[in-house]
Order: structure tokens, then sequence, then C-alpha cells
């Protein structure tokens, strides 16, 4: 089955790979790659694959009864313990500022470059194994990956991708018996973990850090990248992302390559606007954004502590170790701006600073707020004019579901089945429907849970006032406003009953649609047909608001049936994900291989309780708020 694939290896070709043998942990000056050799694992064994990613690479969906041994051939390969022929496996060599601080060489420590395969109409692909082992940028840590990590960023990856996110792509997870021992919470209590290893597929993995290794000792931390005084390879890489990712930059500008390389980085600003106004459009928190997780051509890159929005509050973090919100949902745009600032400083002095700060400022907060509003007109289904007050609307919108506590997915979903109609005597059920998605007294009691001691708190508030200076050093006023407003919050909700909170949600939502009634019918208005306008509206409106997203609680379902020996589950939501905007959740159920046919009657009934639990589309159900991804 994967005989059929062509490898035609430009990066490498292009440039400088390092000549060194030495495959440990270690400093690699002068290179951009460093050859690599996958880790071998115990009885690797297919979890799920992804048929529209491997059609990219021009694979075909097997014929029924070669589905077996397509899946056989697919464990082999992409799990690292055999080689493609025309495969070159390497690693790549990037820095990064990680939490604003800079790291100094990174690397692919767990991931490898097989080579860049030709799709069916010639176009280029990168296909990475992630987690297959040791390389020379593994640091102290073993070059592998876990189930739970990977099913996540397998499932993720298509999820974005079928949301029409730009992304990296995944074709397959394999699984295995060899194990790694992982302390999940970092709490003192590790467990074996299974190694799994993802097929990931782009354009290119070249991100903002590839060109941080000419860094100079920074002056907080100190470290500098391996390559310092080497613009040669800086321009080499310049000329290899430009002319193969940007060939109309490349070709309009080829005799002057100051004027191209500030082509080039408006288009990657302008592209890195766009796609983090996407993200705030469906709710999605990266969780690490640092400089080594941004692509070089703009997609969503390395799915770690990621996570979709459930209840909207615009300063949910998402990453259980970012412990002062840098990465939170309302950061992100902010944080990306920053990144590209740090993405100029690395291209000098092919682009002067000068020439690339007045283009950070001229293009990406307009291209942003340009994008993020045209988006969320088409949510809400304004699609005749475009008006000076729908960022009101907008920001109104966001406010009333806050102060419900209403599901950022489903709020938006609904909304396309709002009647414009004045006369409506729907209006009580609608409201209904909409409170029904609105945090219970529970929920928020969960929410607003104060997180410190009393007594700690107390003595932080003390220091505060008597020695700012130290109080600095230990704790942040953001933290402890934080946890200050999470106490009146609660205290508030304590002298709250249910029926309070319900006409509560229901006067804030009511205020809310008024407005937006206001605004549809200037929509109305400006047009002469209702009917088809109102069938437009709502085509746009479902095709741009998802019923479904990869919600923690799906996914981790899906993984503790995966650690029970059953992938069906995994299965199941990827094909979920495929159509995310569809109403109806009776898609036929995956029919497991043979693989599974000896999976043990525990793990059948943890898979059947998996499948019994809430619809897809469901809020999170209460244990959700304990799932704590870092």
């Amino acid at each position: 089955w994967l005989d059929s694939l062509r490898f035609d290896n430009l990066a490498l070709r292009s440039l400088p790979v390092d000549t060194s043998e030495d495959r440990g942990p270690r400093a690699v000056p002068g290179a951009c790659f460093s050859r690599v050799q996958p880790s071998p694992l115990q009885n690797p064994r297919l979890v799920a694959m992804s048929l529209p990613a491997l059609a990219l690479l021009g694979l075909k969906a097997p014929a029924a009864d070669q589905e077996a041994a397509a899946e056989a051939e697919a464990a082999l390969y992409f799990s690292g313990n055999r080689l493609l022929a025309g495969s070159e496996p390497a690693a790549h060599c990037y820095c990064g500022h990680q939490f604003g601080s800079f790291a100094g060489q990174l690397g692919d420590g767990a991931a490898m470059y097989l080579g860049e395969v030709l799709g069916p109409q010639g176009e280029r692909w990168e296909i990475q194994l992630k987690g297959a082992g040791l390389t020379p940028f593994s640091r102290q840590a073993d070059g592998r990956k876990v189930l739970r990590s990977s099913i996540r960023e397998f499932l993720c990856s298509e999820a974005m991708f079928h949301l029409g996110i730009p992304t990296t792509r995944a074709g397959t997870c394999v699984t295995s018996d060899s194990k790694v021992v992982r302390d999940v919470f970092y709490d003192g209590n590790p467990k074996n973990e299974r190694c799994t290893v993802v097929l990931r597929i782009a354009s290119t993995f070249i991100r903002f850090g590839s060109f941080e290794i000419f860094k100079p000792p920074d002056e907080y931390t100190g470290r500098k990248g391996p390559s310092v005084n080497r613009n040669d390879i800086r321009m080499q890489m310049l000329d290899y992302v430009i002319s193969t990712f940007y060939p109309e930059i490349q070709e309009a500008h080829s005799d002057n390559s100051i004027q191209r390389n500030a082509a080039f980085f408006r288009e990657i600003t302008k592209r890195t606007a766009r796609l983090v106004a996407e993200w705030q459009c469906v709710g999605f928190c990266h969780g690490v954004l640092n400089t080594d997780n941004m692509s070089i051509v703009g997609l969503t890159i390395d799915y770690g502590p990621f996570g979709f929005m459930d209840r909207y509050d615009p300063e949910h973090i998402c990453n259980g170790s970012d412990n002062t919100g840098r990465y939170a949902y309302n950061k992100q745009p902010e944080i990306c701006k920053w990144n590209l600032g740090k993405l100029a400083e690395a291209l000098v002095p092919e682009l002067p600073l000068e020439i690339s700060e007045l283009i950070l400022e001229e293009e990406y907060d307009a291209e942003f707020e340009k994008h993020y509003l045209q988006k969320m007109r088409k949510k809400l289904g304004l699609i005749q004019l475009e008006l000076e007050e729908d960022s009101k609307l907008v920001s109104e919108l966001l406010e009333t579901m806050h102060l419900t506590g209403g599901d950022f997915t489903n709020i938006f979903y609904l909304l396309s089945s709002f009647s414009a109609d004045p006369d409506s005597t729907n209006l009580e059920d609608f409201l209904e429907k909409l409170t029904n998605q609105c945090a219970s007294m529970e929920e928020l009691k969960v929410a607003f849970k104060p997180q410190m001691d009393p007594r700690q708190l107390s003595m932080m508030l003390m220091l505060a006032q008597s020695n700012p200076q130290l109080f600095a050093l230990i704790g942040t006023k953001a933290n402890i406003n934080k946890e200050l407003e999470r106490i009146e919050q609660f205290s508030k909700l304590q002298q709250l009953t249910a029926a309070d909170l319900l006409n509560r949600n229901k006067r804030h939502w009511k205020e809310w649609l008024e407005k937006y009634r206001v605004r549809l019918q200037k929509e109305i208005e400006s047009i002469g047909d209702a009917d088809a306008w109102n069938t437009d509206r709502v085509k746009v409106m479902n095709s741009n608001n998802p019923k479904y997203i990869l919600r923690n609680y799906i996914a981790q379902n899906a993984i503790e049936a995966a650690e029970n020996g059953d992938f069906s589950e995994v299965r199941n939501v990827l094909k979920l994900l495929e159509n995310p905007f569809q109403e109806t959740e009776d898609f036929e159920e995956v029919k497991e291989g043979a693989e599974e046919e000896g999976a043990s009657a525990a793990a059948a009934a943890c898979a059947q309780e998996t499948r019994s639990r809430l619809p897809y589309c469901s809020k999170p159900p209460l244990w959700a708020s304990e799932l704590c991804v870092t």
C-alpha cells in the first residue's frame, strides 16, 4: 500500500545537514538538520488513521479485503520500525522563546522528518514521526510520546482542518507494547505508559524558532543559538523558505532581497493574524505559544496542552502549567504579535528591524480585527450589511456569555434558530434553550471555588503591603487579584438560589437578543426577499458555527477506552470531527479489526460505558472540570 509514496527531499538538499554521527543529545552548530534513526517499538499496532490526511500523499482508501494488511503496513512503517524507500530521517534544529524567555537550542526532541512526499498534483508534503525516539535535541528526555498526548494531537490536527483552520495534519496514530515512565501531573506519582507515534503531515514544519539559531547571547538568560554569526545559513534558509513556500514573492522581488524579505514578513504577519482570529472564533486555546511553536507558513502547529473553551471565560487558561496565564485565551492575539516581533529580530540583518517593526505595526492589528469581525459576522448571520455597530454587538454577546457562563460553541450554534420576526411567539422557548447552555449553580461553584488556603492568601496580602519587592519575587499581583475575585464570586453564589440564577440569565439574554433582532431587521430591510435571506443566513451560520468540537472530556473518554485496548472510540470521534457542522450523530459505528478481538470483557465494558455517555455536542459533565492538561 505504501510503495506508491514518492519522496523528493528538497529541504535536506537545500539546507545544511550536520555531519556528526553522534546521535546523543548535544549542541548542533552550523546545521539545520541532523541525521537520525527511529528507535523500534515492540508490537506496534494502529490506533486510527485519517484517510483524508493520507490522501494528500496519494494514498487511496484500501479495499475492504485489504484493510487489515494496510493497517499492519501503516503500523510497521509509521511506528518507525521500518523505513520507507526514499525516506531520510532527520531532526530539525531550532531555538525558541519559551514563556517569554530565550531558551537556547531546542530542536526536534521527539519528532523526526522522514522526507517530502510528492502528492498526486506534484505538491510537496513533509512527513514526520512524532515520538520515534532519541535525537540530538532530546535533551534530558527520551524522545517518546505516550498514548494520551498522541491521541489528543492526532484528533485535534484533523478537527482543526475540518473546521477550516490552517493546521498541520495527522495521518496515523500507532501505539505499542513499549513503555516509558511519565509523571502525568508532576506530583511524584509516575506510571508506565505506552509509547505511541503520530504521523504528522505539513508543507513544512519550519517555525519562527528555526531562525533563532543565529541569536547571540540573550541579555536576560545568557543563552545563545548554536549557529551565532552564521548569516550565510540565515540567507540559505530565507532563500529556501521564500522560494519554496512563497514562490509568488520570490518571483516578484527576485532582484531585491530586502524587498523580497519584507514582502515575506508582511505575508507571514497577515497569515498569523488571520490564524489567531480563526482560533478566537472557535474558542481554541493553543496553550504553549512559544516562538518554536509558531509555523513559518501560518499553520497551527504542535498540539500539546491545547483546549477548546467550554464555558466562555476570556481569561481561560487551558495549560495547567501556565501559572501566570501568559497564554490565556484573550492573550493569544497579542502573544502572536510578540512572537512575530521575535521573528523580526531573528531576520536581521537580512531584513532591517526598522522595516519589519513598521510592517508589524501597520499590518497585524488591522488584519486581525478585519478577519475576526468578518468571521463573527458570519457566525451571527450578518450576511448583507457591514455596519460599524457590529463590533459592539459581538462584544456585548461575549459579555452576556461571560455573565451567564454560556457554552461558547453551543450558544453560537443555537443562534441560527433564533427568529428575526419581532412578532415571533417563540422567544420564551428560545430563552429556555439558551439558558440550558449556561452554567448551572453547581458548575459555577466549581469554577469559582477559592484555590488558595485563606491563611496563605492573608499572608500574601500582608506581604504585598509590607514588602512589595519580596512579594514581586514570590507572587504575582494578577494571581492574588484573581483569587480575591473568586472569593467574591463564590460568596455571591452562596446567596443565590437556582431560580434567581435562571431569572438573571434570562434577563441578560433577553436584553442582548433584542439588540440582535434590531440588527437582523436592518438586514431584512436592505433586501427584498426575507425568506430567501433567512435561508441563506441559516446556511452561512451553520457552516461557521460547529456543532462538534474536540472537548477535553470527549478526548478523555477516547483515551481511557484506548488505554484499555479499545480503539473504537478514537475512530468514532475522528469520524465525527470530520463533519463538525453536521446535525446528526447517527454515523455508523466503526467496526474494529482483528487486533481487538482479544480485548478483555473489562475493556469492552469500559468502551460501552464511554459510548453511552453524553451526546458529543453536550456541554461538559461536572467531572470534566477536574481534567488538567499540562
